[in-house]
């Protein structure tokens, strides 16, 4: 079943044209995928479907009945609201119609408490056949799961990011054919991203949403829509299998392209014979030959080149000695000692709230530990990609705000490149350069941000959450710049791919101001805490884990002798070990094979995580038999 047709949309904004003759349509049942370099009209392109923005010219066509749910990229919030009201202040019928009765039910139990009342019966009987109640739990329940858990809490106490999740929340429980959400995963941690993933692949109903976590797009939907220049291509299936598409489809128009030139060249020869032959041309000729000059042609997306530039480093980076940090009672930093090493790459992980970019502003030198000591080398140039861009001019150039920090950047070969080139390596054409900051879309201003924290050649990157409103491509050539950085990166990210692809080391906040330092990247840790069942104090896991049982002891006085199963497990268990720690080396040795293929990756950690967890029984197992042989002698 169609739900929605968009025919020949077009949207201007004063002279820029970001959405020109795109025409597509949503059916029932589809969870799609918009993805796009920023700028290039996305979140526009998601009003226009939500009914918050009006089209220039087209035609849109909605089937009866049809409820659209939207989650802006910045909602509008009622500061005096509490939490449970301002999920209730959405533009749906049924949430606002449940905002009347419960306004109303509080008068009638009030001037009606002694006493039966038929008006008050009635009004509850409306309330249970609509099941608006259970539409109040649900809202509870997915508060709980988004982290907030104080309902009656004043709106304007919350920080930005719980503000984001209540819209979230507002947006999952309201009944709705069409779902459409703008950044979903932004402000959420790595777990409740996971619980995201579930409740929208079990959810009823088609879903249209922007988001650049790549495995969260690989793992939702089902239909990937891009908008690349002005052009909108439609591909079923995941975020791998768009790639594979995708990569046809760039190899199909090179093709077409070669063989325009092919043809131009051959018309021209044809022009210049025809010129010194006769002086009347064959017009039909000459107007094809002028067509294919002509003829518009889209090239292959420009790729944002971050040239390798650092500092040099010496062998003293930074040095962490027992420092502490608390907020208001609260512990955020216990204890912590750490001695940076040149080839670290740190992620920082861990729930909303307990202190993650605390650490950050620590070692940038923006807050002060209570106590403990923060020993920096003379050799370091940290730079530091923030969360917050109040820092930015609005009324700057974008070319000027990159020169306030350089003129040019020095490559690794020695090259220099000036502002304006980088700013082009960047997808910053000459008329977004000379644009005022404060009209660049969000991601804009962020991808000027990291340009400029790079245009001054750090040798230690303190990245704050840079994949929040960063597109894809520009994600994944950081992630380039990343593979040859000479130097030190620490970054906060619920990015489950970035830390996949870039970190080595985990730094995982348990809670209290604990920091449990991890060697490997975010999926080894993520297994490796699954074994060891390990459950953080901060956790609010739906399933309680259950503890380790002891292991069994073997009665001496009654146990003789093994059975004959355990003589069989005996004998054989040092070579099922043996076995299973060669199957685990060679899966380690094929992450470096797949490294880009995120989906291949992601099976064979899931396939190392089930050798693991057998590994780790067969070594209790081993532990348990050889105790009991030496009972027997």
């Amino acid at each position: 079943m169609n739900l929605i047709t968009f025919e020949n949309i077009c949207k201007s904004y004063s002279e820029k044209k970001l959405i020109e003759n795109l025409s597509f349509g949503i059916n029932d049942g589809e969870k799609i995928g918009l993805i796009g370099v920023n700028g290039t009209g996305k979140s526009t392109l998601l009003k226009i479907v939500a009914g918050a923005e009006e089209i220039d010219s087209g035609k849109i066509t909605k089937a009866n009945r049809v409820r659209i749910e939207y989650l802006p990229q910045s909602p509008d919030y009622d500061e005096n609201a509490t939490v449970l009201e301002q999920v209730f202040k959405a533009e749906s019928k049924e949430l606002n119609l449940l905002g009347r009765y419960q306004d109303l039910l509080k008068k009638l139990e009030k001037e009606y408490s002694d006493k039966t009342n038929e008006e008050l019966i009635k009004v509850q009987e409306q309330i249970d056949t609509m099941n608006l109640w259970d539409l109040e739990n649900d809202a509870k329940a997915v508060l709980t799961k988004l982290g907030i858990d104080n309902f009656d809490q004043k709106v304007s106490e919350l920080s930005g990011g719980q503000k984001k999740r209540i819209s979230l929340a507002s947006a999952l429980i309201t009944p709705c054919e069409l779902l459409v959400l703008d950044e979903p995963t932004n402000h959420l941690d790595s777990d409740t991203i996971d619980w995201l993933e579930e409740y929208l692949n079990s959810r009823k109903g088609s879903l249209l949403m922007i988001t650049h976590d790549r495995y969260f797009l690989d793992r939702v939907t089902n239909r990937i829509l891009e908008l690349d220049k002005g052009r909108l291509f439609s591909y079923e299936g995941n975020y791998t299998l768009f790639l594979e598409k995708k990569m046809e489809r760039l190899q199909l128009e090179s093709s077409m392209e070669d063989k325009r030139q092919n043809l131009i060249r051959n018309e021209l020869k044809w022009v210049k014979r025809g010129a010194r032959a006769r002086t009347t041309k064959q017009k039909a000729r000459l107007q094809r030959f002028d067509e294919l000059v002509n003829r518009e042609v889209i090239k292959e997306d420009e790729k944002i080149d971050i040239s390798v530039a650092s500092s040099r480093l010496g062998k003293k980076i930074i040095e962490i000695k027992n420092i502490s940090k608390s907020f208001d009672g609260k512990k955020v930093i216990d204890d912590l000692e750490y001695t940076l090493a040149r080839t670290d790459r740190i992620g920082i992980v861990g729930k909303n709230g307990l202190g993650k970019s605390t650490l950050i502003n620590i070692l940038n030198g923006k807050l002060q530990p209570d106590s403990g000591t923060i020993e920096i080398g003379e050799t370091v140039k940290i730079g530091c990609f923030s969360q917050d861009d109040s820092h930015m001019d609005p009324s700057m150039k974008a070319i000027d705000y990159i020169k306030e920090e350089s003129d040019y950047i020095t490559t690794a070969d020695g090259t220099k490149i000036t502002a304006s080139m980088m700013c082009e390596r960047f997808l910053f054409n000459g008329t977004l350069q000379h644009t005022m900051i404060e009209k660049l879309s969000g991601g804009e201003r962020r991808r000027l941000h990291l340009l400029r924290v790079l245009m001054g050649a750090p040798n230690v990157l303190l990245l704050d959450e840079p994949t929040n409103d960063l597109d894809i491509e520009t994600l994944s050539r950081l992630e380039d710049y990343l593979d040859e950085f000479d130097g030190v990166v620490i970054t906060v990210s619920h990015d489950r791919y970035f830390l996949d692809r870039i970190c080595n080391k985990i730094f995982a906040y348990e809670g209290n101001g604990r920091i449990f330092i991890f060697t490997g990247n975010y999926s080894d840790y993520t297994i490796f805490r699954e074994i060891q069942g390990i459950e953080f104090e901060d956790d609010k896991p739906e399933k309680v884990v259950e503890p380790k049982k002891e292991k069994e002891k073997p009665k001496s006085d009654k146990k003789t002798k093994f059975s004959y199963k355990e003589q069989k497990e005996y004998d054989s268990i040092d070579s099922d070990i043996e076995q299973l720690e060669k199957k685990i080396a060679a899966l380690e040795e094929s992450t470096a094979v797949y490294a880009t293929d995120f989906t291949k990756l992601q099976e064979i950690m899931n396939e190392k995580a089930e050798l693991e967890k057998e590994l780790e029984y067969k070594y209790e197992r081993w532990e348990y038999l050889n105790e009991l042989a030496e009972s027997f002698q």
